[in-house]
């Protein structure tokens, strides 16, 4: 059954170099890992000219690339509202954990990273799905557990133990 922990916090603050120690480090404890990365903007993956390009302008739902080494599937929303959570992870393969990126607000546990030095306030004051916060500095005022930024191996001990079962987290 996958499991689901978030990583919430502001642009800026380390989000992706985190989650980017925090896989290795889980992957050593045998634990398998999938991850969704939220984009706040319009992206794409695809490049104008290339055939998978041609297929989607030419108005395919979808379109799957695939290689020797990996596959990619875009789905196109056009005026369809945004896939929630749990229905993008309903379309991941079986995996142990899926790390999430971004969807800071949404309802699963979480880990904030939150530096001070940006500026912006912190997010676990108005959100309970925050189990614990990562850090640079101390943060006397928090009110959940503060761990080190740069303790991956803690970090990786309080995702196993706080990640929900995806029927939990929704």
């Amino acid at each position: 059954m996958k499991r689901i922990f978030g990583i919430a916090g502001w642009s800026g603050s380390g989000k992706t170099t985190l989650i980017r120690e925090l896989i290795p480090a889980l992957l050593a404890r045998g634990v398998s890992v999938s991850t969704i990365k939220h984009a706040h903007h319009d992206f794409d993956i695809d490049r104008p000219g290339k055939d998978s390009f041609l297929h989607r302008s030419a108005g395919a739902h979808e379109v799957m690339i695939s290689s020797g080494h990996r596959f990619a599937l875009m789905h196109e929303l056009r005026d369809a509202p945004e896939p929630t959570l749990v229905d993008l992870v309903a379309r991941l393969a079986s995996v142990d954990i899926v790390l999430v990126e971004g969807f800071k607000f949404d309802p699963v546990p979480k880990l904030e990273v939150h530096r001070p030095d940006l500026g912006k306030p912190p997010i676990w004051p108005g959100d309970s799905h925050i189990v614990a916060v990562a850090t640079n500095t101390s943060l006397p005022d928090c009110d959940r557990p503060v761990l080190n930024l740069a303790d991956i191996a803690s970090i990786a001990a309080m995702v196993l133990e706080s990640a929900a079962p995806l029927e939990v987290a929704g």
